[in-house]
């Protein structure tokens, strides 16, 4: 008995080890995958402010300035995974069948939906296994999905809904996002990571998804990052137009002028919560002064669609000093961007203003030459800004 109980102990262990090392073998042949997104910077030409007051606002892509994406099934960056936490998320297989068809069932198009409390138990623990295999990158910061800092939590639901929508298999992914442009500058960062996660995660499950069911999914992803977005920054970033939000509803429009957008880096972050709040205080502490300045610049907003079809980028210009002053009345500028739509203004350009929130960001400025949008650029960086860009909007 001894020697035959030696001997099956001996056979299993055997099995065992060959296991292991089929298990060893089969994940170092596993084929590499990969899917990619791409979306890009916005800035909005008018109506920053008074759209959050339902009234017109006009972005402009800036399709030079890319937001990329990559999911993969192997690390391409730098990663160590902690082993004994390895060990530990191994222990509690994920059965992708059964978590596909439960998060399926789960509707994210619908804001506000509530599902039952076993059916949130469910999401949680399909979302908390999520968390433990997907490994992010980004910024600075490189680990699990579930140690992800608050910065990114928009970014965690834009990985929870796109994988929901693929169906996720339960494999461990690799995401890496790579940004030509800044965060927190009012150029619509937030929306274009999610928008390119997004893409890259149902690139890399081979899923084809319309326009609304991409907006929907950046959607979800926004309302953690801004509360109530108008949405104007989810169609923004994936868009070859500008776009015109009017009523609740987007249009694009088409450019028929030659011109040349700078853009400036004031290299201190956006407020755009506090200048949000700020300005609704000052609203329902005078409305008559406030309101009216609003429709103003909704009134700009509006018109522009004429100018930049018809090829008026003087009337844009003009419309764009305008709408700054009214931000600087409004209490949205700040003496750093000021100075910056000076320089840009003493130095050639047709218009500056500053673009998105405020209290830091960025400013924009139109220049209908190559040699003036330099000329500007250098005005700017002598002005304070930290960096500029260069980008030519011109209808083709």
């Amino acid at each position: 008995m001894l020697v035959g109980g030696y001997a099956l102990s001996s056979a299993c262990e055997t099995i065992c080890h060959a296991s292991n090392a089929y298990d060893a073998f089969s994940k170092s042949c596993v084929t590499p995958r990969f899917g990619v997104g791409k979306t890009c910077a916005k800035v909005i030409l008018f109506g920053e402010h008074s759209v959050v007051y339902g009234y017109p606002a006009v972005a402009l892509p800036l399709r030079n300035l890319c937001m990329r994406a990559t999911v993969s099934n192997e690390c391409t960056f730098n990663f160590e995974l902690d082993k004994s936490f390895e060990l530990k998320s191994k222990t509690f297989p994920l059965n992708s069948h059964n978590s596909t068809s439960l998060l399926n069932s789960h509707s994210f198009g619908s804001a506000g939906s509530v599902g039952t409390s076993a059916q949130d138990s469910v999401h949680d623990n399909i979302y908390n296994n999520i968390d433990d295999n997907i490994v992010f990158s980004a910024l600075g910061f490189t680990g699990l999905l579930r140690n992800i800092p608050p910065r990114f939590s928009s970014i965690r639901t834009a990985i929870h809904c796109a994988l929901d929508f693929a169906g996720w298999d339960g494999e461990r992914l690799y995401v890496l996002t790579e940004s030509d442009f800044p965060p927190e500058r009012g150029l619509g960062s937030s929306a274009a990571s999610a928008g390119a996660i997004i893409r890259a995660i149902l690139d890399y499950y081979g899923i084809e998804a319309n326009q609304s069911q991409l907006f929907s999914l950046t959607q979800q992803a926004e309302r953690v990052a801004h509360g109530r977005p108008s949405g104007l920054d989810a169609v923004a970033t994936s868009s070859l137009l500008p776009v015109k939000y009017c009523n609740g509803s987007f249009d694009y429009m088409n450019i028929n002028m030659r011109a040349w957008i700078v853009l400036a880096d004031s290299g201190l972050k956006g407020m755009t919560r506090v200048t949000v709040e700020d300005l609704r205080k000052k609203r329902d502490e005078n409305p008559t002064f406030v309101n009216s300045l609003l429709q103003e610049l909704g009134d700009i907003a509006l018109s522009a669609e004429d100018d930049l079809l018809n090829g008026s980028s003087e009337n844009v210009g003009i419309k764009m000093i305008r709408a700054h002053r009214i931000l600087d009345k409004l209490g949205i500028s700040t003496p750093l961007l000021n100075d910056l739509v000076d320089a840009a203004y003493s130095n050639g350009a047709l218009g500056a203003k500053l673009t998105g929130g405020g209290g830091g960001g960025c400013v924009i400025a139109i220049a209908d030459s190559e040699d003036c949008a330099y000329k500007v650029s250098d005005a700017f960086k002598s002005a304070g800004a930290k960096k500029t860009w260069i980008v030519d909007i011109s209808g083709k």
